[in-house]
């Protein structure tokens, strides 16, 4: 069968045939397809990445409408993933698609991880099942780029990839950080960040669902850049691989 490419003229301009190639032949998995998710997943698909999976249980609600990119005044109640698969597929339909409309359970990571993966977006913003997330990646050896506190932040000139190790002033890394350190893992998880001083008085508290007991304020175009950055370490690490 014939791909078409001649969309993918001007990526190709760029990296050559080689590593676009390489592109074309990758599978990355994105979890989450929030403010940082939705993002990365289509900078991602628009870089030629021929396989994709994308995992999101959640529904659009009005407050996603400031940063996320499923969320409309038209898609409220409507699955984010089925959102996001019809718009990845827009852009490639000749995309290799898996759609997984289910929340990250502790339970059901090792599963969703068994698939052959060359690099996984962790864009989890509750901390138990990103933890579970993290840890199963890392025992398994799978090439990860974690996505850490989008939230409280305004300077997108701040952002950083970096080890978990060398992570600070964001309170989500800090307790992820630590949480790793209590089973062994101190290092080796790469990730994305920013140092900026946090504005604190932009928490609140949530129900609890989900296991997320709290979120910190949003600005339409910081978890943008952050899936920006996010995507940019996936394309540039395949590339080269």
């Amino acid at each position: 069968m014939m791909v078409d490419t001649a969309w993918l003229s001007r990526t190709e301009l760029l990296i050559g045939k080689e590593k676009l190639s390489k592109l074309m032949n990758a599978h990355v998995m994105v979890v989450g397809m929030g403010g940082v998710g939705s993002f990365a997943a289509e900078f991602i698909c628009r870089a030629g990445v021929g396989e994709m999976t994308i995992v999101d249980g959640d529904v659009v609600d009005p407050s996603n409408r400031n940063r996320q990119l499923p969320a409309l005044a038209t898609t409220h109640g409507q699955s984010k993933a089925e959102i996001m698969a019809d718009r990845l597929m827009a852009i490639n339909p000749e995309l290799k698609l898996h759609v997984i409309k289910e929340f990250i359970m502790p339970g059901r990571v090792e599963a969703l991880l068994e698939c052959n993966l060359d690099y996984v977006v962790d864009a989890i913003d509750s901390l138990t099942p990103k933890l579970t997330f993290i840890k199963a990646a890392y025992a398994k050896g799978v090439k990860l780029v974690s996505s850490m506190g989008a939230g409280a932040k305004l300077d997108p000139t701040q952002l950083k990839v970096a080890d978990i190790s060398k992570t600070y002033m964001c309170p989500f890394a800090q307790q992820i950080r630590k949480q790793l350190k209590g089973d062994g893992i101190s290092k080796g998880i790469k990730v994305v960040f920013s140092p900026e001083e946090p504005v604190r008085e932009s928490l609140m508290l949530t129900d609890g669902s989900n296991f997320k007991k709290s979120a910190y304020g949003t600005i339409s175009y910081l978890p943008a850049t952050f899936g920006a950055t996010v995507a940019s370490v996936v394309i540039r690490d395949l590339m080269e691989g």
